[in-house]
């Protein structure tokens, strides 16, 4: 790794590790409110529509104040407004404090991953898969220290607080190392409002497929487990730890995977062994098939997105319009895919829910050769002239 990699790497890790602390703490702060499961759901819809309204913008801030500048003033921002949730007063303020949680996780996102493509290029080699690999360990380990402070009984208000602090100088102190601003004169300038073109939207559909597949599987693994293999608490709460600890895995080989085998042939095959795992969930009948069967969804879907937000940053005129078009699109997979999967396991069955979501993540291995570099086109008028032949 040189400075530039490490840089970035730090900043997947800290955005992660914010997502990572607030999850742990949101039962703290509904007893605190007093909030109803109707409340708390809307309050939990805010961030994705906060991230989805602001994300398409996000390229266009990158362009206008630099793509450093902007991912160091982002993960800045999202790092403080960490601790606003704990904060709140009552539930109107607490609705406010989760939109501006989600603009800045949204927009963060999408210039954190279109500066990894511009350090990508850099480097001239694959990086993305570990970024996204290092993002879920940070997550993981933030939610470590969040499980051990909740069972503690620190007040959330002390633990966000300090945790935001924390994670602001060390995106501080990431953000220095970050790769200068790469300007190229003849590029033009992002959409003030970036929607998906054709050749961004085939790649979304992929990452839409693989996104709807990862949040179903963690936000319903240990229901689901419960439900139909009626495993217990300790072993249901399990198959998540399983399940994000095969995709972290999985992300921090997938580099070197791609150099290997190339972004179509991993995705690929990662869609087959994630259609594999929903088959052997829908089947499952036991805990420990099941805790299987989540493991090898999680290890299938891995490398995905990382590579879609790597194809969509190298198709868009600029890195942050492409990242910014295709996060639109799997932005909104996982804001549909658990309300999704709940009413079709109400209204039909658990393993019927799951046989849904595997032929969802089908496509992922029909469409995967949307990932492939597109070779660039040689102007018509750059073709040789004709020799005159002499006798």
């Amino acid at each position: 790794m040189n400075r530039h990699h490490r840089a970035i790497a730090a900043v997947f890790a800290v955005h992660g590790a914010v997502a990572g602390t607030l999850a742990t703490r949101i039962p703290w702060i509904q007893d605190r409110l007093g909030l109803g499961a109707a409340v708390l759901g809307l309050a939990l819809l805010c961030p994705s529509i906060g991230a989805f309204a602001t994300m398409p913008t996000a390229s266009r801030i990158a362009h206008r104040i630099g793509e450093r500048t902007a991912t160091r003033l982002l993960i800045a921002y999202w790092a403080a407004v960490l601790a606003l949730p704990a904060l709140s007063p009552a539930p109107g303020w607490l609705f406010a404090a989760m939109l501006l949680y989600g603009m800045g996780a949204g927009m963060s996102d999408v210039v954190m991953n279109g500066h990894a493509v511009s350090v990508e290029r850099h480097l001239k080699r694959p990086i993305m898969s570990g970024l996204h690999g290092l993002w879920a360990v940070g997550s993981l380990a933030a939610g470590g220290i969040g499980i051990l402070a909740a069972h503690a009984g620190v007040d959330a208000r002390l633990h966000l607080g300090a945790v935001a602090l924390v994670l602001l100088a060390a995106g501080g102190a990431a953000g220095r190392g970050l790769l200068p601003d790469q300007a190229d004169a003849d590029a033009p300038p992002p959409r003030r409002f970036a929607l998906p073109n054709r050749a961004i939207a085939a790649i979304g559909v992929v990452g839409f497929c693989a996104t709807f597949a990862e949040g179903a599987s963690a936000d319903w693994s240990a229901v689901y487990l419960t439900k139909v293999a009626d495993a217990g608490p300790g072993l249901a709460a399990a198959s998540y730890t399983v399940f994000m600890s095969c995709m972290a895995g999985t992300r921090l080989a997938g580099d070197r995977l791609v150099r290997r085998f190339g972004a179509a042939a991993v995705v690929r095959c990662g869609g087959t062994v994630a259609v594999l795992g929903g088959a052997l969930v829908v089947a499952a009948r036991g805990a420990v098939p099941g805790i299987i069967g989540f493991a090898l969804i999680g290890a299938g879907v891995a490398t995905v997105v990382p590579l879609v937000f790597a194809a969509a940053g190298n198709a868009g005129s600029t890195p942050g319009e492409g990242v910014a078009g295709v996060a639109t699109i799997t932005y909104l997979s996982g804001l549909t895919a658990p309300a999704v999967t709940g009413w079709a396991a109400g209204a039909l069955s658990y393993p019927a829910a799951f046989a849904l979501i595997t032929c969802i993540c089908a496509p992922t291995v029909l469409l995967a050769g949307a990932l492939r570099p597109r070779p660039a086109r040689v102007p018509e008028a750059a073709e040789p002239p004709v020799r005159e032949l002499r006798a």
